[in-house]
C-alpha cells in the first residue's frame, strides 16, 4: 500500500503544490489583512492547507486518470504511473475519491461561501484535463483552476469577494497560463498528431512564446495593481520586482529554436516567484506589523 502511495505521489508531481499553495496563503493574508483587519488563525491555514492537498491531488490524479491513453503514446509521458502498469485506474479513482473528501471536509469548517463555491472548483479541476480536446485556450482554463487556489484562501478567512481578490484571482490565472503555454512547447508535435489543442500547436513554438511573454506582462502589471488597491507597502513592492525580473529571466531560458533549457523554466523559476511573492507578502503584511 505505502509503495502504491509514494508511485502516486511520484505521479501526480506532489511536490509541485509548492506552485499554488504560497499564493493560497497569499489569498488568506492579504484577506484577513485588508477586509478583517487581523491575521488568519493557525486553524484556518490548517484547513487551507488540507483543502489545498486535496483539490491539487484531485487535480492532478484525474488528469493523469483521464489521459492515461494518450500518455502511453508520448514517448515524455509513457512512463507515467498508469500507462507503465505501476498504478491500475481504480487505484487511481480510489485516491481522487479521498483527495476530494478532503477538500469537501475542509471547505465545510471554514464558511459556507467556501461550501457554496465547491460545485465550481470540482467543474474547473475535471473540466482542464478535457479542454485541450478541443480548445487551445486550455492554458486559460488551468490558469483559472489554479487561480482558485489565492481566491480559496481569501474566500476561507473573510466568507466573501472583493475587487482585490478577484484581481488575485486574474493575476495568478494569467501567470499560470503564461508558464504552461512555455511547457506545452515541448509537446507540439505530438499535441497535432494527436489531434489535441493547445497555443504552440496552435500558433507555433514563435508566437506561443510571444503569448506567454504577453500573459506573463499582464501578470506583473496585476501584482503591481495589487500595490496600488491595499495597503500594501515597499516590502511588498520589493516582492513584485524581484518576481518581475523572475519572469523576464524565465523567458530569457527558452528560445523558439531551444528548449532545452525549458524545465528550469518551468519548474524551478515558478517554484521561486510563488515563494517569493509569500515571502515578501508575509514580511510586509505579519513581520513588520505589530498586531
Amino acid at each position: 500500500m505505502m509503495s502504491k502511495v509514494r508511485i502516486f505521489l511520484e505521479m501526480i508531481k506532489f511536490e509541485h503544490t509548492l506552485f499554488a499553495l504560497p499564493f493560497a496563503f497569499v489569498g488568506a493574508i492579504l484577506g484577513a489583512v485588508t477586509v478583517e483587519k487581523r491575521l488568519p488563525d493557525w486553524s484556518e491555514c490548517g484547513w487551507i492547507l488540507l483543502a489545498m492537498v486535496g483539490a491539487r491531488t484531485a487535480a492532478m490524479g484525474l488528469n493523469r486518470l483521464i489521459d492515461r491513453a494518450i500518455d502511453g503514446r508520448n514517448p515524455r509521458t509513457a512512463m507515467r504511473a498508469i500507462p507503465a502498469g505501476l498504478l491500475k485506474s481504480k487505484d487511481v479513482i480510489i485516491y481522487i475519491i479521498i483527495s476530494f473528501i478532503l477538500l469537501f471536509w475542509a471547505a465545510a469548517q471554514l464558511n459556507s461561501l467556501a461550501v457554496k463555491l465547491l460545485p465550481l472548483t470540482v467543474f474547473f479541476l475535471v473540466i482542464y484535463s478535457y479542454t485541450k480536446r478541443f480548445t487551445w485556450a486550455c492554458h486559460l482554463v488551468l490558469g483559472l483552476t489554479i487561480g482558485l487556489a489565492p481566491l480559496g484562501g481569501w474566500v476561507a478567512v473573510t466568507g466573501g469577494m472583493t475587487w482585490t481578490a478577484i484581481i488575485l484571482y486574474i493575476t495568478v490565472a494569467l501567470w499560470t497560463a503564461g508558464f504552461d503555454t512555455i511547457y506545452a512547447c515541448q509537446d507540439v508535435e505530438i499535441d497535432r498528431k494527436e489531434g489535441l489543442y493547445s497555443i504552440p500547436a496552435r500558433f507555433g513554438i514563435a508566437r506561443a512564446l510571444g503569448i506567454a511573454r504577453m500573459l506573463h506582462a499582464l501578470t506583473a502589471a496585476g501584482f503591481a495593481l495589487l500595490l496600488i488597491m491595499t495597503d500594501l507597502s515597499w516590502w511588498y513592492f520589493a516582492g513584485t520586482i524581484i518576481s518581475a525580473a523572475i519572469l523576464l529571466y524565465e523567458h530569457r531560458l527558452v528560445k523558439p529554436n531551444d528548449l532545452s533549457k525549458l524545465n528550469a523554466a518551468f519548474f524551478t523559476m515558478n517554484g521561486v516567484l510563488s515563494a517569493v511573492i509569500f515571502v515578501f507578502t508575509f514580511i510586509d503584511l505579519v513581520v513588520v506589523r505589530s498586531w
